[in-house]
């Protein structure tokens, strides 16, 4: 069995390593750990309580491990897929298609205040004090409904009883968990606007020379009111606020709440000791009726208006997870599985692989598979950016989530629950959406000095005014004090950064462009030099062979030879050859010592003869000969653009297979716009140099290498990064995977191999460089919005803090109120977020 677990206290390699060696001294326990995602992944004969786990690490150091969220991968037999299937309707809370394992009722920082970390119950972050929003829910549990008068009567979805007609209501609640918080701050804002308001309205006619107010009551008598009706605005309303000011006190994060928690706070006990002790207060204080004046206006109306942004922001936080919502409800629910000659309705959970499945028009594919019986065009523009249906027939793929057409077809089950596509690109958002990017550290390194660089200013605001101020001295330093407090605001900058890419990477995803972190989101917009391969990449990576030329020997008997010898091999070149031996009805034959020569070709005894099949560096590792004249054939083909692969019999070169495969449309038009951007495109190819020059010439690409293996792609990439190049690194094959795991940004067609989506930071779903072109744009767009972003946070606080502090006062005469402060701070919280929102209108 093999668990994922998330290992807390790593910061180096060497961290690293000592976890990974603490855990394999266990008995019975295969672990492998990573840094970033710190993670392990651990492989038990037997299952192995965690705590057992957490007393190995303590010898290491400082580590604690727990349960990953993340699913454990696991066969479940037929016997307890039946089972699974009678208990559907009985059990379905525990039924998922697991993503990124179970992430119900967890919840995270919008800040990522401690990276990915996340928390198990609502409430406030420790460090930063934001409310914890709640992490989109990746298992696609079907929402079950019952019949409120026939609570036997269970179904998927909403819809009519079969039995009285009534319709049907949720099991469960329906409500989501940003919506709750919304509807909270939502009905503490109506209270604290209800109680505020007369607050405020008292405040303001004190300023008439006749208040009308006094000929009802005197200004003691209002006071009180003022007091009572202050009480639920701070108890209940801005409660939180202090109880987060208070935590982030105690534990020394400071942060906004801080800064809130004391400006109000301060004001409303100077208030409340004012008008039960006005004796206490020296005479500046005090107003010509010998009372002091009172600021329970200023402490509700700033609990008002910070109520105010985090209401806003919790509305605009909903919006910035959009893309990943929208790509949920991409995933169906029901599918059509054709069992014994019928059609059955299943649910999308009960399909196994080589299920037989009917899609109708209209319909969502429910899992990637591969037609079996019929035709019909594909709407895919959610999953590859691309708006025109692509036509399918028997033999083609097709993807969950995407929309059939106008004609009926039967698909079998290829990849299910968390292997399809869907899947994959929803896990892929959501992880990248809450990584932190590199710009962020600037941020976080500002952030940390902030608050108490902002108590210092306001304290000195206080002792300033009271020195040197007019009169009321005392009373205009303290309220300066207050307003530098509440208009500074680390929120605005602390969202900066995360929001943008939470957006960015959401749009990239309904483009076709999926990203792995944040990192990789900013470093695309460095790119100087791409590195690309040719087939699959360039080219259209569906090689045909165009003809087989024998010297001496029988075609057929040729053609058989090296067909049977590539059916063992998952190279493109290979398929083809066996493809093209399929239209000639040719039969393949037992093949003994197959051995495949990575970057070079395939060996192997077929009917006791030793055959080659391969490039020129197969010939010469295998000791081949190659007469002239096969020699000179094959240059004129390869000057053609065909790649040509020698065919050798016992140590003989005795004729090739030439092998076509076209440029993809959109390769020389990407290409260009890239170099119109300074970047540098090179093509590496394991292809020979006549053919790869043709393509060159046809690209007008700059510079290229033929030959390559993987070790020299690897090499080529290393020296560019030493002469200080950001490379980025565009292929689809498993020989290729090295090298984009090397490159600064690694970029895999989705179209090619797992191993090259997983070595790749930037995966592109349709597998066309212009794909590249799109991230390069979306890269720069989205350092353009982050970097906007901190300029709002910066621009509201450089002038801000001065201004409220009275820098103005001697010149001007201005001085700002700490209800226009607390205003402005909570605007710009929502300015950094409305700006982010700006890229899910971006064209790419």
């Amino acid at each position: 069995m093999t668990h994922t677990y998330n290992i807390a206290g790593m910061t180096c390699d060497n961290c690293k390593s000592k976890v990974e060696n603490a855990l394999n001294t266990i008995d019975g326990v295969e672990a492998t750990v990573s840094l970033n995602p710190p993670i392990a992944t651990i492989t038990m004969e037997k299952h192995i309580p965690t705590e057992q786990l957490q007393q190995a690490l303590a010898i290491a150091g400082n580590y604690t491990i727990t349960m990953s969220n993340l699913a454990h991968n696991h066969q479940t037999s037929e016997a307890a897929r039946e089972k699974a299937s009678v208990e559907h309707h009985t059990h379905h809370s525990k039924m998922t298609m697991a993503v990124s394992g179970n992430t119900k009722g967890k919840y995270y920082c919008p800040m990522h205040c401690e990276g990915d970390k996340t928390y198990d119950k609502p409430g406030n972050c420790p460090v930063c004090g934001m409310n914890l929003e709640k992490l989109v829910e990746l298992d696609t549990i079907p929402k079950m409904y019952t019949c409120p008068m026939h609570p036997e009567v269970i179904k998927e979805g909403p819809g009519s009883c079969p039995i009285c007609g009534m319709d049907l209501v949720p099991m469960e609640p329906t409500d989501t968990e940003e919506n709750r918080t919304y509807l909270d701050l939502l009905k503490k804002m109506k209270i604290a606007t209800l109680c505020t308001v007369p607050i405020f309205i008292i405040a303001m006619m004190e300023m008439l020379h006749n208040n009308p107010l006094f000929q009802i009551m005197d200004s003691s008598k209002w006071n009180w009111v003022q007091f009572l009706l202050s009480i639920p605005v701070v108890f209940y309303a801005g409660w939180m606020f202090f109880t987060r000011a208070w935590k982030s006190i105690i534990t020394w994060n400071l942060n906004m709440f801080t800064l809130i928690g004391i400006g109000t706070g301060v004001a409303f006990v100077f208030s409340i000791v004012g008008m039960l002790f006005p004796n206490v207060f020296p005479e500046e204080f005090k107003t010509e009726h010998g009372t002091i004046h009172l600021y329970f206006e200023a402490a509700t109306v700033i609990i008002t208006l910070v109520l105010l942004g985090q209401l806003l922001e919790a509305r605009a936080h909903s919006q910035t997870s959009g893309a990943i919502k929208e790509l949920l409800k991409l995933a169906p629910t029901e599918a059509t599985l054709v069992e014994n000659g019928k059609d059955k309705v299943i649910s999308i959970h009960d399909i196994k692989k080589g299920d037989l499945l009917r899609v109708k028009p209209g319909d969502k594919i429910p899992v990637d598979g591969k037609i079996m019986e019929g035709t019909s065009t594909i709407d895919e523009s959610m999953i590859t950016g691309e708006p025109i249906p692509v036509d399918k027939k028997t033999g083609d793929e097709v993807t969950s989530g995407t929309i059939n057409g106008n004609r009926s077809f039967v698909m079998v089950a290829e990849k299910v629950g968390s292997e399809t596509l869907l899947s994959q690109i929803i896990k892929m958002v959501n992880d990248a959406s809450r990584s932190r990017a590199p710009i962020q550290k600037l941020a976080d390194s500002i952030s940390k000095y902030f608050v108490p660089i902002v108590v210092i200013i306001a304290v000195l605001t206080f002792f300033v005014w009271a020195k040197f101020g007019p009169d009321p001295a005392l009373v205009y330093g303290f309220i300066n004090a207050v307003a530098v407090l509440i208009i500074a605001c680390p929120c605005a900058l602390g969202l900066a950064t995360p929001m943008s890419v939470m957006v960015g990477v959401g749009k990239g995803a309904q483009s076709g462009v999926l990203i792995k972190n944040a990192e990789a989101l900013e470093n695309m917009n460095k790119v100087d030099v791409l590195i690309t391969d040719k087939t699959g990449t360039i080219t259209e990576g569906k090689p045909s062979v165009e003809k087989i030329y024998a010297s001496n020997s029988d075609e057929n008997s040729l053609l058989q030879n090296i067909a049977s010898l590539n059916q063992y091999s998952e190279h493109p070149l290979a398929q083809a050859v066996v493809n093209y031996a399929k239209t000639k009805n040719t039969s393949l034959i037992e093949v003994k010592d197959f051995e495949n020569v990575t970057g070079k070709g395939v060996v192997g005894t077929v009917n006791s003869k030793i055959v080659a099949l391969g490039n020129k560096k197969l010939m010469e590792q295998v000791n081949v000969v190659v007469s002239d004249d096969i020699e000179n054939r094959i240059i004129t083909e390869q000057k053609l653009g065909k790649t040509v692969s020698y065919i050798a019999v016992d140590n003989i070169a005795v004729g090739f297979v030439s092998i076509t495969d076209a440029i993809k449309s959109s390769s020389a038009a990407a290409i260009k716009e890239l170099m119109r951007q300074g970047v540098e495109v090179i093509m590496l190819t394991g292809d020979n140099a006549n053919t790869a020059k043709a393509v060159a010439d046809i690209l007008h690409l700059s510079s290229f290498k033929a030959g390559c293996l993987p070790e020299d792609k690897l090499k080529e990439i290393k020296r560019l990064q030493s002469e200080g190049k950001i490379v980025a690194m565009a292929g689809d094959g498993i020989n290729d995977a090295p090298a984009l795991a090397q490159s600064d940004i690694g970029i895999a067609m989705g179209t090619g191999t797992d191993v090259a989506i997983e070595s790749a930071k930037i995966t592109l779903v349709k597998g066309d460089l212009q794909g590249i072109v799109k991230a390069k744009n979306l890269s720069h767009s989205v350092m353009k919005n982050i970097k906007q972003n901190l300029f709002f946070a910066f621009i509201y606080n450089v002038l801000g803090v001065p201004i409220a502090a009275g820098v103005l006062y001697p010149t001007f005469g201005i001085l700002l109120s700490p209800m226009i402060a607390a205003l402005a701070m909570s605007f710009s919280s929502v300015s950094v977020i409305a700006n982010a929102l700006r890229l899910r209108n971006l064209k790419i």
